[in-house]
């Protein structure tokens, strides 16, 4: 089995400044309204629909899991359910919702919308 190298925030910032995207680290001391994450939580989308629930404490990125396989080139069902398997060994819930305005429908999100119709300007 191969232990691959952990991602670290200056390597994302490198991918993000390599699409020509502005990116910089922030730290958690700086920012005032920062959410805690906790593993009971699912990972899920951020596509402005807030939450109390406890269940909605997990990680969020823009495009949930989705967003993991962009930005390694998954395009595939295997490697998606592999990611997923990589959320839950790491403790967390993975999602995906799903909307009526969604492309193709029924599926996924805005971020699924736009990466689908490869607007997402430096991911294929």
């Amino acid at each position: 089995m191969s232990v691959e190298k952990a991602l670290t925030p200056e390597d994302v910032v490198g991918v993000l400044q390599g699409r020509n995207w502005e990116a910089e680290i922030v730290h958690e001391k700086d920012v005032s309204d920062l959410v805690k994450v906790t593993p009971e939580g699912i990972m899920k989308c951020v596509d402005g629909r807030p939450s109390d629930h406890p269940g909605m404490s997990g990680p969020k990125s823009l495009g949930g899991v989705y967003a993991i396989a962009t930005n390694r080139g998954v395009t595939d069902i295997d490697g998606l359910k592999k990611i997923v398997a990589e959320v839950i060994a790491a403790g967390h819930i993975p999602s995906v919702h799903g909307d009526e305005h969604a492309h193709p429908a029924p599926m996924g999100c805005g971020f699924f919308k736009l990466w689908s119709q490869g607007k997402l300007e430096g991911i294929p």
